[in-house]
Parts: C-alpha cells; structure tokens; sequence
C-alpha cells in the first residue's frame, strides 16, 4: 500500500515553519482507496509569498485544526504505507517532525516520485510536477495546493506503473539502495562511483559553484553520511536541495586530506563551510640593516617575495613574540620598533657598537632557528614509486606533494621544485606537527 502525499507550508523548512493543509491518498497499487484532506492552523503567521503561491491565507485557516488536532489520524494512515510525494525528502521531513513533535515516531519506507520518473522517463528536460505532467499530458488542476498537487502525483504515479515503474520501485525500496535518502537533484550513481579511500570531495550547485568541501579517510561513506538521516534544520534542508554534483580529489593519507581540505576551503570560500573561513591578516617578522650598520627587527603586514623571519595570523602574537626577543636578548627596544619614540643623544650615545649589537642578532637567530624548525613528514604516496610530502620550513608550512619513494632527503631547497607550495594557516600547521609528534619516525629534519 502506498500513501500518496502533498503538504503545503509557511516556509521552507520544518523546525520553523509549520503545516497548512494536507491531502493524503491511500492507492493499492491499482486505484486509490482511501482518501484524508485537510487545512491546518499553522499557529503562525502566513507570509504574504506563501498566499500568492497557494492561495490559502490566515482567514481560511484561522478556524482549522491545529497539528496536534490531526496528528492521531494521519499518523494510523502512514504507519503502515509506502510513503510517496514528489521530492518526498521535504514533505517526509515536515510531517516526521511535526509527528514527533506530538509524540509519534514516523519510520517508513519512501518514495521519490522526482526519482522514479528519472528511471521510468529518462532525459526529460524536467521532472517538476508541472513541467512533468504537461510532458507526459497529465491534467494536474489546483496547482499549489495539497489536494490538486497530490491528485497529480497519483496520475502520475499510475503513469509509472503502466510503464514498468515496479521492477525499479522493488530496487529502489531495499534497504541496500540509497534511493529513499538520495537528495532530489543527485543521481545514484554520483554516490556509487565515489572511491572508498581518502580525500577531499567537492558539492557544486546548479550553476557548478562549488557549495562545501570536506574530507574523508572513506570518501563513499563520508559523503553517503550527509544524506542517510532527516535533519528538520532550515540550514540543512537548503544544503541538501542545492547539491546539484559531487567531484572529488584522492589523497594518499588522511594527513593530505585534511591539508588539502583547509587549503581549498580558504582559497575557494564555499558558501556552507564556516569552521575555516574566518579571514586573518599574515603578519610578519622581518628584518633589515639601517643606514648606520645595524641589524633592526621590526613587524609588517606580510609581503610577497619577501623573506621573513616568521608569520603569525594576529599582530598581538607578533608583538608578544618580538617583545620575548628583545628581553632574552638584550636587544634595544627602539631599534625593533617597540618604543617608537625618537632617538636622543643619550640614546644613540648609549647604544653599542653596530658589531656588537649584530652578534646579538646572530645569537638570536641562531636560536630562532632552532625554534622554528625545518622538517619534512614523509609518508605512503599513492603507490609504490613514490611517497608523500609535507613541507615545514622555519616553523611554517611550505608545501607538499609527491617525491620518488627512493629519493633521499636533506635539505628544504631541493625538494621545493617538486612540491606544490600552499599558503600557511593555523589549522594545516596544528594538524602536520600534531602527526610528527604521533609518528616521530616519519619526520625527517632538513637543512633549511
């Protein structure tokens, strides 16, 4: 038995909107047998949007019942059915939540009519309800509304099965098949054909704009972990209607993945990644001789094609760092910039020698040096000829990619022409000398 279902709503989603009216048709496979329609007093508000589209306003529903009112019946009629609706991961969502919320769990097998039609009619240059019908001339009557739109889906479920829609609904209903929780726009093959190992996957919008980026140690079973529950969250319920495509980059390891992952999401911005995408200023230390011989530390904004000493996200780090030098190593405040004050002639007659003074300096990045170590983590490439890549230089993140499995290492300048550099940040640094300190033996220490 099949339950045949269209809801409309007061907005897009269903752990803020609530339900306007219903309609419900019960089909035996051959004819509809049962038949439920009602309005429902949403106890919100009705956007003005909402009436256009569907006609119904807050009059026509001020004397309806409320959910709570429905709920004991509606839930006895879809207990026990196949539940179908066009795009039914919306209409499903609704009603699961507003069911739950009253005190039933609703847990039954669905149905895409979006989907099937894909399978029964292939290439047809859409598959919305109208659209749809008007191909397969269908009369569909009281457009936007539950009863009219779900009268449609009928007709055009009968269609279906007058056109061997059963051998594809009996795969699309086993528990092995992914296409009840599949989002509307994403075929079964974009999940089946993903890879089991790791890397970084991309979902595209309809226009090809890439949305999301994650990674994974299982590529197939991360991005199939996005679609296998119903969420009621307006955020996700807009996520999952906009994936339109899914590509991917393998990794070797998951080390890459999650290289290549904060890369990505800082160079390509996606619209639903948040965790990484909050903008910093590099700064950065540098340092220069003056006109009278002496070696000066000072903090800038970060330059292209400039050599530092050291780059940090926040100026404060900076300041925090370069104040530590200066007081481990007796260097003068106002050569660093820290008191900007102008010289005095008591100053300048109380400063060392340029000689002297620089052989502090060369103390202090001798130890800088140390701190700041250059390494390389090397681990399995993507096969036997090669291995992978990861490149720290001066505490900060070079670059990776792959080298020949049996090329030995020494020093960061030969290794750099065959590394793809990338841009340093907070989550890539963390992340490379957390797995050094795990897996010391896959640290090799370079010349810088």
């Amino acid at each position: 038995m099949y339950a045949i279902v269209d809801i409309e709503t007061t907005g897009g989603h269903a752990s803020q909107f609530g339900i306007t009216e219903i309609a419900v048709f019960i089909h035996d496979g051959n004819q509809v047998v049962k038949h439920f329609e009602t309005l429902i007093n949403p106890q919100q508000n009705i956007p003005s949007y909402i009436t256009a589209l569907t006609g119904i306003n807050n009059a026509m529903v001020a004397s309806a019942p409320v959910f709570e009112e429905i709920a004991p019946t509606l839930f006895e009629i879809l207990k026990d059915q196949i539940f179908i609706a066009h795009n039914v991961n919306f209409d499903y969502s609704f009603i699961q939540h507003h069911l739950k919320r009253t005190g039933y769990e609703l847990n039954v097998k669905k149905l895409c009519t979006v989907r099937l039609g894909r399978k029964v009619f292939p290439g047809l240059p859409s598959y919305s309800l109208g659209k749809l019908c008007r191909t397969l001339d269908l009369p569909i009557e009281n457009r936007h509304r539950a009863g009219g739109d779900a009268q449609a889906t009928v007709l055009l479920f009968e269609h279906y099965l007058a056109n061997g829609a059963n051998q594809h609904i009996n795969e699309m209903l086993k528990k092995k098949s992914s296409e009840h929780w599949l989002p509307m726009n994403l075929s079964k093959s974009a999940i089946m054909d993903l890879p089991s190992g790791p890397g970084v996957y991309y979902f595209h919008d309809e226009k090809d704009t890439i949305i999301y980026i994650g990674k994974a140690i299982n590529i197939k079973k991360r991005v199939s972990s996005h679609f296998t529950h119903q969420d009621a969250d307006k955020k996700r319920q807009q996520f999952i209607r906009t994936i339109f495509k899914i590509t991917y980059q393998p990794c070797a390891t998951e080390l890459e993945a999650i290289v290549l992952e904060s890369a990505e999401i800082k160079k390509l911005w996606p619209k639903h990644n948040t965790s990484q995408k909050k903008p910093t200023q590099k700064y950065a230390l540098y340092m220069y001789q003056d006109g009278g011989g002496y070696q000066r530390l000072v903090i800038d904004k970060k330059k292209k094609n400039i050599p530092s000493l050291y780059s940090f996200n926040l100026l404060r780090e900076g300041w925090a760092m370069l104040k530590k030098i200066v007081h481990q190593f007796e260097l003068n405040e106002k050569l660093c910039f820290i008191d900007k004050t102008p010289f005095t002639n008591q100053d300048k007659a109380s400063l060392e020698s340029p000689s002297l003074y620089n052989l502090k300096i060369a103390k202090m990045l001798a130890a800088l040096e140390e701190q700041l170590p250059t390494f390389a983590v090397v681990d399995r490439g993507r096969n036997e000829a090669e291995k992978l890549c990861l490149l720290i230089e001066r505490g900060c993140f070079w670059g990776m990619g792959y080298l020949p499995s049996t090329m030995q290492l020494s020093s960061a300048k030969e290794i750099k022409n065959l590394l793809v550099p990338y841009q340093d940040n907070d989550t890539i640094r963390k992340s490379i000398y957390s797995f050094a300190t795990q897996y010391p033996h896959k640290r090799v220490s370079l010349q810088s």
